[in-house]
């Protein structure tokens, strides 16, 4: 794909919305950030001792998921940087409306020097806020905004994420016996729909005859209706459910049900044994750490962020070899390798797909669409033949 038509994708893309997770990367420039820009910044640094990190979250570590994750990465950062707990200040639970405007404002009067905003829904407030506030950093989280913001303190970031839910559809794709996958979506924007796209790619290079459904929850967190959604794929002989949602719902539900699991953000096998399979996750403590260590050196943060599978900033839990299926972990680890090197890319040609808008696109063979090879948030927007979106 040349940058002209991935600028057009691109802005299509942000026409139907994206998501609150960048692409494969030759290994030469695996260490790089997605953009080479970065944007003026003071060099005078700041003490370790004075610095004060906030967050706004848009649920809370008890989720288990999303949330419990970029958590994890905050204590890393903590514990790599040597921070004491007063110099982190946690939002949680803040919606994604006026009430992240509120959050922000109340990091700020805290005395943060950066603030990070970790759902896809609080870009807005968080371009508005970086305005008024020139000498304190914002990091945003899946967005996109940041690069034509004019701001020299409002950053986005993310990780390739869609690479480990290709490896994890390797493990359904070789553990159903239906041929037939089901998938808890949040939202129909474009991290969603590389995320699963991506996992139905993974079980297809191993099981050419699968098919996927998928039903969305409209929500991010919602235990119930996540349940609910899961337990109407499985009725519909799907006997492997993944998930683009916040909690345990779909891992429990499938055990209840007789079904196994992939799951997100956290290893999943505790909350049910007998169905997770393995999980794709983010070590969102890769970047915060990195952010942080550069506005004590005076450094400059990259305008936007993402790094991936050769980093290490996105990754498998262990899988579940008591239920996973024979040769699992092998064909995962010969896909991860050829991910790393370069061999292999997910969203590699020949592939067509049609977005939720009715336009389409199509890769030819040898070659491969660009997933956040140019820019962190995802812009794969379109739904591939075997993909079934139920209403």
């Amino acid at each position: 794909m040349k940058k002209k038509i991935l600028s057009a994708i691109l802005c299509a893309t942000m026409v139907i919305g994206m998501l609150a997770g960048c692409g494969s990367k030759p290994a030469a420039e695996a260490d790089k950030s997605t953009s080479d820009d970065t944007k003026t910044e003071s060099t005078k640094g700041i003490a370790k001792e004075d610095i004060k990190v906030g967050f706004v979250h848009v649920s809370d570590a008890s989720d288990m998921g999303y949330t419990y994750n970029h958590d994890l990465g905050t204590k890393e950062m903590q514990e790599a940087i040597g921070l004491s707990d007063d110099q982190i200040v946690n939002k949680f639970n803040v919606p994604e409306g006026a009430e992240c405007d509120t959050a922000l404002r109340e990091l700020v009067d805290a005395g943060c020097n950066i603030i990070f905003a970790t759902s896809f829904g609080f870009e807005d407030y968080v371009k508005e806020v970086a305005a008024e506030y020139p000498d304190i950093q914002f990091c945003h989280a899946t967005g996109y905004q940041a690069k034509d913001s004019g701001l020299d303190n409002m950053h986005n970031y993310f990780a390739s994420i869609y690479e480990a839910r290709y490896l994890a559809g390797i493990a359904a794709g070789m553990k159903t016996e239906s041929n037939k996958l089901g998938y808890v979506a949040a939202f129909p924007f474009a991290e969603v729909i590389s995320g699963y796209t991506a996992f139905y790619l993974g079980a297809k290079s191993v099981n050419p005859d699968v098919t996927m459904d998928i039903m969305y929850t409209n929500s991010w967190n919602d235990p119930t209706v996540e349940s609910q959604v899961a337990k109407a794929l499985i009725e519909r002989g799907c006997d492997v459910i993944s998930q683009h949602s916040d909690s345990t719902a779909p891992a429990t539900t499938a055990e209840e049900n007789g079904a196994f699991q992939v799951g997100y953000n956290n290893d999943m096998i505790e909350a049910a044994p007998k169905a997770s399979l393995i999980s794709a996750r983010i070590d969102w403590g890769i970047y915060v750490t990195e952010a942080v260590q550069n506005l004590i050196d005076g450094k400059e943060i990259p305008v936007d962020w993402c790094k991936g599978l050769a980093d290490g900033a996105v990754y498998l839990s262990p899988l579940n070899t008591d239920i996973a299926a024979e040769g699992t972990q092998e064909a995962i680890d010969k896909a991860s390798d050829a991910l790393k090197s370069g061999e292999l890319y997910v969203f590699a040609g020949p592939l067509k797909g049609t977005s939720p808008d009715g336009e389409t696109i199509e890769v030819a063979d040898g070659d491969h669409y660009p997933e956040q090879e140019e820019a962190s948030a995802p812009s794969w927007s379109y739904i591939i033949e075997g993909c079934n979106v139920v209403e």
